[in-house]
């Protein structure tokens, strides 16, 4: 759809100018005839596409989305128009893409479209559990509620993310150091202590003569290092991509001893704060499985999720479902789901066990830190011992033949 600059008039003599996509000119001209202007004139614009732009700039970070929304609650519950503060909103954003996407959902407000139709041409963005608040927000005429709801519910996911990344961002840094270090020292030191060996013509352990044929290797094919550096981490995101790949890893995070217990009460706790907030907002409880599942990361949960989804449909009990899966879900859950499902209070529950279970996880993370600290030592103290006896062996087997 091709982009107008325009100039209109009121029947009042107000000028306005401004962008608006339509198919033509007399589509121009009927849409701002019903905002009550007249179109005295317009240029066609190229419009810009970022069709080949990087993908890190197609994405909007969490942290961005969760301003928006809780913005725009704060300006409709003030009772500016949708359009408005969408426009408003879009100025303030410093990300290119959503400037862009929040522009063309104000275009598409204007002409008519509902908000939640806008914004479900935009699922990489907006997903499924935004759509469908929005949906019963707009139905219900409680739009402010769906999206104070909404804040709440990004900016408690928010919260859980920062807490798991900040945990892991720590192992992350030293191991990705010490396979620096250890790729600085093959290239440049090993090549050199190599050279004096044969000078002295001794004859070297095993262990010793792995690592100085590793540390020739690479020296001489350096470039080889560096491929394998940048194209690691695409491969490794290709390879998530992939259905069967990611259920392997879902299915070994789920049984390691030290992540086994941080992935499910993490996938457990999104699942109640997801499943609040859409009971909550007004979506029925077998349309919340469907979307919390199509939203969840662990492949086993997304499953037993649709089962649930299935099961509830027939008149069966979500807490009996969940029963079945205690190898995922844990105990305190079911038995809190059984709470709501008898009181009817299901939605309040659920946000009790949400931020039971959050602060659950924010405690592992600290001792899973607490945990991985001195591995790390270990690990690092066990390379360091290993490669320096490799190196001072020789010297000493030859002190001790002098």
């Amino acid at each position: 759809m091709p982009q107008y600059t325009y100039i209109a008039k009121s029947s009042s003599g107000q000028t306005k100018k401004g962008k608006m996509p339509a198919k033509d000119l007399k589509d121009l001209a009927h849409i701002l005839r019903s905002q009550g202007y007249i179109l005295i004139s317009a240029d066609v614009q190229k419009e810009r596409k970022l069709r080949f732009s990087l993908p890190l700039l197609r994405t909007v970070p969490l942290a961005q989305k969760l301003m928006f929304t809780r913005n725009l609650e704060v300006m409709v519950e003030a009772g500016v128009a949708l359009p408005k503060a969408i426009h408003t909103l879009s100025k303030q954003t410093k990300n290119k893409y959503f400037k862009k996407v929040l522009h063309q959902i104000e275009d598409e407000i204007i002409k008519g479209e509902n908000f939640s139709a806008a914004i479900k041409k935009h699922p990489k963005i907006f997903p499924e559990i935004y759509y469908s608040m929005i949906h019963v927000g707009e139905k219900t005429g409680t739009l402010s509620e769906s999206l104070k709801v909404l804040a709440f519910h990004l900016e408690r996911s928010h919260r859980l993310r920062s807490k798991v990344k900040g945990a892991l961002m720590y192992p992350t840094v030293v191991v990705s150091a010490m396979i620096l270090i250890g790729v600085i020292m093959l290239v440049k030191v090993v090549p050199q202590l190599s050279t004096a060996f044969e000078s002295l013509g001794i004859e070297l352990p095993k262990i010793t003569q792995l690592i100085i044929n590793t540390g020739n290797i690479l020296a001489k094919n350096w470039y080889i290092v560096f491929l394998v550096l940048l194209g690691l981490p695409a491969f490794s995101i290709i390879l998530m991509k992939k259905k069967t790949t990611r259920r392997v890893i879902d299915r070994l995070f789920l049984k390691l001893p030290l992540l086994s217990s941080l992935v499910k009460k993490l996938n457990t706790a999104y699942v109640a704060r997801t499943l609040s907030s859409l009971i909550h907002g007004g979506v029925s409880i077998v349309e919340a499985l469907e979307i919390t599942s199509n939203s969840v990361s662990n492949d086993l949960f997304r499953k037993t999720l649709l089962t649930a989804k299935e099961e509830v449909k027939k008149g069966k009990k979500l807490s009996e479902v969940l029963e079945k899966f205690p190898e995922i879900y844990p105990p305190v859950f079911i038995q809190m789901i059984q709470v709501g499902e008898e009181t009817g209070q299901t939605s309040e529950i659920l946000a009790k066990l949400a931020d039971f279970l959050e602060e659950d996880v924010t405690n592992t993370t600290q001792n899973l830190s607490s945990i991985i600290e001195p591995i790390l030592l270990l690990l690092i103290g066990g390379v360091i011992a290993v490669f320096a006896i490799s190196m001072i062996k020789p010297i000493y087997s030859m002190m001790g033949a002098m």
